[in-house]
């Protein structure tokens, strides 16, 4: 009975991974016949309601790479970093207390990262761009809701994710190892860096690659942050992601207007896709020579 149910549970899960992929393509690709793909994926000018629409991504397909690869690269160190304070460094009373704020954390809904971002950063931001830009004729003004105040946002909401994850996997790493660097006289720094981070690796990738997944899809958080304009991926220009390129617009859209957008919408399932491609790959060369 066991084996009945696990078959079932695993056929409809395979199934809705097909039902949701055939159900993207399904949707996205229609626009893509009506009006090009050249159109659509290297123009950059978006004008859908114009008298003659244009339907350009470029700009917004640049955006989403540029943010998230930048948000990984502040947050992933940091959140290993402080999975490996957690759990190797701090005394056991702090550990006890931060532990559970981190995971807290990953509790929050992302629209009050959104909330927290737009009256505390974005004024930050502003203020920072005013001195930077002060006397400029070509500058556009976002108040502070730009590609930074974005970056910085996605960095802090994929830390209690990969910081949970990774001291998992910290833990997880068999304490004869550590004790035998220490016996062989390494100091801890060093049985850290060299043997305890190598030895966690598969485990962090895990926490690397869903990290990047939330950064990816996270709409809510960054249209109150970003300025959902599409522009140059600068960092302080106001920008919009592929996400709330969807969720601006899809209220009112019909149309070819429309189908753009479910377009979109599998132009975010594809790179989402082959991000998890590539770092299950890395993962399974790690566990390779790991071997």
């Amino acid at each position: 009975m066991a084996e009945a149910v696990f078959t079932i549970c695993a056929f409809f899960t395979v199934l809705a991974v097909v039902s949701i992929t055939l159900y993207m393509f399904a949707n996205g690709l229609p626009a893509i016949f009506k009006v090009g793909i050249r159109e659509i994926l290297f123009s950059t000018v978006w004008k859908p309601a114009a008298d003659e629409p244009s339907y350009g991504i470029l700009y917004v397909i640049l955006t989403s790479v540029t943010g998230t690869f930048l948000a990984v690269l502040i947050g992933v160190p940091a959140a290993l970093l402080t999975a490996v304070f957690l759990v190797e460094i701090a005394p056991a009373k702090l550990a006890a207390v931060v532990g559970p704020a981190v995971e807290l954390l990953a509790g929050i809904p992302s629209v009050i990262y959104g909330l927290l971002g737009l009256m505390l950063l974005n004024p930050l931001m502003y203020r920072w761009e005013k001195a930077l830009f002060r006397g400029s004729d070509t500058h556009q003004f976002t108040g502070g809701a730009n590609l930074l105040s974005a970056v910085l946002v996605l960095a802090i909401m994929i830390l209690p994710t990969v910081i949970n994850i990774s001291a998992s996997a910290l833990r997880a790493v068999p304490a004869q190892l550590k004790a035998s660097s220490l016996a062989l006289g390494a100091s801890h720094m060093q049985t850290i860096f060299r043997v305890l981070i190598p030895a966690a690796k598969p485990g962090i990738i895990t926490a690397v690659v869903l990290g990047v997944g939330r950064a990816i899809g996270e709409a809510m958080a960054i249209s109150l942050v970003s300025g959902s304009s599409v522009n140059v991926p600068l960092p302080f220009n106001s920008v919009r992601f592929l996400t709330t390129a969807i969720v601006a617009e899809m209220g009112y859209a019909g149309g070819v207007h429309r189908q753009v957008l479910f377009t979109i919408g599998l132009v975010l399932f594809l790179f989402i896709m082959i991000v998890n491609v590539v770092l299950n790959g890395i993962l399974k060369k790690g566990a390779q020579k790991n071997d």
